[in-house]
């Protein structure tokens, strides 16, 4: 008789909220801590299960907690993979000797060096653009070029951001700094906060707001327009390209490395070659490729909903910045009262 395995049998993904569990001898695991919150992911790690029979053990928080926890735990680490959504944290974990080098010719290949680390300590997944949302019937394209427009005092009253302790506003300031100095960005984060701007911990809540007519302008990462493109493509919120006169706009990523402390370094590296190179192919709410964000893989074609959105110029080269300039990000930000 044919046996029906049951969902939670067939998808064989365990959700830890504590400490991953030794496997047996028998057992091919990985464990990952990931900063990746989107529900689709215990999705896409099944699929790697049914294609390579290692079970994924996934264990969840924000980046920066997640940084904190693998701190703490050092070389008797349970994770395998740390997967997180900021190439800063990424930068201080590998840096800080919590994430070991590997040399992999499939990730080589796949990933274009701007988007990896020169040692192999971490690879990028996907590209998140964090740019400029606006009401396209109370605000022309023209007005909102840059970051530093948000700063006119045009927008008092009228202008929706991230709190200040959210790695989004932190990574975003590190590149402000990269770009333009501590000074400039100083005078912008300024800027924004004397437009008394409503604080809004969601890029969701924030992109309804503006649909609403209660908030004209924000700053959010594309691909939270794209996902409400696709359930509504007569969404009334427009995209800008920031900072397309200069060196491009703000990148970050969804990335992860093999932690120093690995058990399970093979499956480790087996799992972050199948998602930079097969991770699309488990459906559009996967990754790479879903949840409306760029691969990284550039051979990947990005979802179609991505093509409203034209071609840009990003910023590559401050990637690599973030992780040094956290600490000084976060400083301005209280010197600037940014809430």
């Amino acid at each position: 008789m044919k046996t029906i395995l049951s969902l939670s049998a067939l998808v064989a993904v365990a959700l830890l909220t504590g400490v991953a569990r030794p496997a047996s001898a028998q057992t091919q695991v990985v464990n990952v801590y990931s900063a990746r919150h989107y529900g689709a992911l215990e999705k896409v790690f099944a699929e790697f299960t049914r294609e390579t029979g290692i079970q994924v053990r996934l264990s969840s928080g924000s980046s920066q907690a997640l940084l904190e926890r693998l701190r703490a735990d050092g070389k008797q680490t349970p994770a395998d993979v740390f997967l997180v959504i900021d190439a800063g944290t990424l930068q201080l974990a590998a840096e800080e000797g919590l994430l070991q080098p590997v040399r992999s010719p499939v990730l080589e290949a796949a990933i274009p060096a701007e988007l990896r680390d020169p040692q192999g300590r971490w690879f990028a997944l996907t590209q998140r653009m964090r740019t400029i949302a606006y009401n396209p019937k109370r605000v022309k394209p023209d007005e909102v070029q840059d970051y530093a427009d948000l700063a006119n005092p045009k927008w008092r009253g009228r202008l929706c951001l991230r709190p200040a302790t959210h790695i989004y506003t932190i990574a975003l300031t590190s590149y402000l700094i990269a770009n333009r100095g501590e000074r400039e960005t100083e005078r912008i984060v300024r800027g924004w906060v004397a437009n008394r701007p409503q604080y809004i911990d969601s890029d969701s809540r924030i992109l309804e707001t503006i649909a609403a007519g209660k908030c004209d302008v924000a700053i959010v990462n594309h691909y939270y327009l794209g996902n409400a493109l696709k359930r509504d493509p007569n969404f009334p919120v427009a995209l800008a390209w920031a900072n397309q006169r200069g060196s491009g706009v703000h990148v970050n990523i969804t990335g992860a490395g093999v932690t120093a402390g690995a058990a399970n370094r093979d499956n480790a590296i087996k799992l972050l070659e199948w998602l930079a190179t097969r991770g699309q192919d488990a459906g559009d709410a996967g990754m790479p490729g879903g949840n409306s964000e760029y691969p990284a893989n550039l051979t990947q074609k990005p979802p179609a909903i991505l093509e409203r959105f034209g071609t840009f110029k990003a910023d590559y080269a401050a990637i690599a910045r973030y992780g040094a300039l956290q600490a000084q990000s976060i400083k301005l930000l209280e010197r600037a009262r940014y809430r």
